[in-house]
């Protein structure tokens, strides 16, 4: 199953254990360098499509200063999709490294392509 940038940077961030809304949204923007940056519309509507999927699930859910708030994590199907989608990744990147005759380790510039 491939998966969109944002649902997969969704995962990603929940591998390590469950965040709330504005966790989630903070460790995406952190693991896309600032590339990605989720709304609260796009966000929750992600989440309740993962969340429809099997991917992720609510393990706690809480009242802080007046609002609601609610952790999700990760569960074992999307433990395992993330898992492939990882894997599927690494192979397309290093497939397009062979093609662009890049050396593995050596950071990408204008120069060296």
């Amino acid at each position: 199953m491939a998966l969109r940038e944002q649902s997969y940077l969704i995962l990603l961030a929940l591998s390590e254990g469950p965040l709330h809304g504005y966790g989630v949204i903070k460790t995406v923007r952190e693991l896309s360098e600032g590339r990605v940056r989720l709304g609260a519309g796009t966000l929750y509507g992600a989440l309740d499509r993962l969340s429809g999927e099997g991917l992720i699930g609510v393990v706690k859910e809480e009242v802080v200063d007046g609002r609601h708030r609610r952790y999700y994590d990760l569960r074992g199907e999307g433990r395992t999709v993330l898992a492939e989608e990882t894997a599927r990744l690494t192979r397309l990147a290093a497939t397009a490294r062979q093609r662009l005759n890049l050396l593995p380790g050596r950071p990408v510039t204008r120069a060296t392509l």
